[in-house]
């Protein structure tokens, strides 16, 4: 039987998206706005993602700004989507997240990728010394999650605070290999279809095929992320989306900056090419009034079969923002 949107848990997926005219500091407080709504509207989680050298982007610091939100919040989990652990030693991760899980206890998510998040130049300038090979995520997931489990008397090193705290650890992918991981470790697995749409399907039925129950897991857990924009109409919701538009298009070309206010149309925007390049990134985009985004994300789910639904939405407009986290709540709460 196919899920229904009210079988699922929703949760949400934040940049602190600079917008443009704000300083890293208004992204910020949005953030936190945003999150407390998302409290109060019953989302699950709240996950900042690691990126790097981007205009856009302010949550380069994720462990950081994580305790930001988590200290201005009470119940909602607040985590990483993800971390990209090739830049960090493990030790320092467990270290951060035992912080904020001893802070927090009960309300802290640890998602890890294996990608940069950023350029490669800028990859450079984050590990310097260290190798940050990515042939390495598995020992490095591994060590981390060992680093955070029960103490080892025969470990040599512990992470203090970090050890005994049993922070969830999710594995994030865009592709079939951390689908892979996942499966092998018994772990949760999101993927990140909000970008890279290609190998969703086939991500999922890897993890699902191959999956091995653990101490963590006994049956598999997915999610996929995905680009909500909601609005009172269509029109103004694909009006509210140019941002995101934009926001694709200067990926696609290398030429970033902060999040652009929308406009009434990107005919002058793009070349027929960008734009095919646009909607396919942002394939599984979900735009329009509350009736078109339930019908649309409804058939998401059954085709995808997702355990859980996570959200991100570019949006210039912070209150616009907030009504389209209000539409998509109502829509999980009120199915029907």
């Amino acid at each position: 039987m196919a899920k229904k949107l009210s079988d699922i848990p929703v949760s949400v997926l934040d940049l602190a998206t600079i917008v443009e005219g704000d300083t890293a500091s208004d992204a910020f407080r949005k953030s936190l706005e945003s999150a407390q709504h998302a409290e109060r509207l019953g989302f699950t989680r709240y996950w900042f993602a690691e990126h790097h050298n981007m205009e856009s982007v302010a949550s380069a610091a994720t462990a950081v700004l994580i305790g930001y939100i988590a200290g201005g919040t009470s119940t909602i989990r607040v985590g990483s989507g993800g971390i990209m652990l090739p830049n960090h030693a493990p030790l320092i991760i467990a270290e951060q997240f035992g912080t904020l899980a001893s802070l927090y206890p009960g309300r802290i998510d640890l998602g890890v990728g294996r990608a940069p998040g950023t350029d490669p130049l800028t990859s450079w300038a984050l590990r310097r010394e260290r190798k940050g090979d990515v042939d390495e995520f598995p020992n490095d997931v591994v060590e981390l999650m060992n680093y955070l489990g029960p103490k080892q008397p025969e470990a040599k090193v512990h992470a203090v605070p970090g050890q005994n705290t049993n922070v969830p650890v999710w594995i994030l992918g865009s592709s079939t290999y951390g689908a892979q991981l996942a499966a092998m470790l018994g772990l949760p697995y999101a993927f990140a279809s909000h970008f890279a749409p290609t190998y969703l399907m086939d991500a999922l039925q890897v993890y699902r095929d191959r999956f091995k129950p653990s101490q963590h897991l006994q049956q598999p857990y997915s999610m996929a992320c995905v680009n909500v924009i909601a609005a009172d109409t269509d029109e103004e919701a694909q009006r509210l989306a140019t941002s995101l538009y934009m926001l694709a298009l200067g990926l696609i070309k290398d030429k970033r900056r902060p999040l652009q206010p929308p406009v009434a149309s990107m005919e002058d925007l793009w070349s027929t090419q960008e734009q095919a390049a646009v909607e396919h990134m942002m394939h599984y985009r979900f735009v329009g009034s509350r009736a078109t985004v339930k019908e649309e994300l409804e058939k998401f789910v059954a085709a995808t079969g997702v355990d859980e639904l996570m959200i991100a939405a570019h949006i210039y407009d912070q209150a616009a923002r907030i009504k389209s986290m209000e539409i998509v709540a109502d829509i999980f709460k009120n199915q029907g």
